[in-house]
């Protein structure tokens, strides 16, 4: 089934492609792993296959964003265990807060999306259980005008992949390929599992 290297990368950029169409996916909820060593799922909302790179919301106050800004290393891991293929990843993070890209990301979601931009920035001390949302919000979606203030706390963070490590778990014996990214496309290896 994987004979090469090319059939490793093939079933990288397939099951990348796959992510954030299906949400039942298994890589649809990749865990992201920042700078400061902190990790969280996240869910993969494009891949951009030319470029190969991921597409993820977050909210711009988010202690994530100025750790990128410092650091703009990424670990990314996704696993399936169905198919028992994990896929981890490294690359290049940006937050990105305008231009065309996230103007298009904030058009293509609803208002009861945008409502988590309204409230309190991630992080945000309380004195007990809160989902941070103004309480007018909670489980109601704001109308077109009383959107307009999240969008001032919508970014994206986009990553872009310079490192793969693609392991297929099998009783038969597992195998494992890793590829780096050289200016002229991928360049892949076979290592021990």
């Amino acid at each position: 089934m994987f004979e090469t290297l090319d059939d490793c990368l093939t079933d990288c950029r397939n099951r990348l492609i796959r992510a954030p169409r299906d949400r039942k996916a298994p890589m649809h909820t990749p865990v992201i792993v920042t700078g400061d060593v902190d990790a969280r799922v996240m869910v993969l909302r494009a891949f951009d296959g030319a470029a190969w790179a991921l597409r993820l919301h977050t909210d711009a106050r988010a202690p994530k964003a100025q750790v990128i800004a410092a650091d703009p290393r990424v670990g990314v891991l996704f696993y399936d265990k169905g198919d028992k293929i994990q896929i981890r990843a490294r690359g290049t993070g940006a937050i990105l807060r305008d231009g065309a890209e996230v103007d298009a990301a904030w058009a293509a979601s609803t208002n009861f999306a945008r409502r988590c931009y309204l409230g309190d920035g991630p992080g945000a001390g309380s004195d007990g259980p809160t989902s941070g949302l103004p309480p007018e919000f909670e489980g109601v979606e704001p109308d077109d005008i009383q959107i307009i203030p999240a969008r001032e706390n919508f970014a994206l963070l986009r990553i872009t992949l310079t490192a793969l490590d693609w392991l297929h778990l099998a009783h038969t014996g597992h195998i494992r390929a890793q590829f780096a990214r050289a200016d002229d496309g991928w360049q892949g290896r076979w290592v021990a599992p």
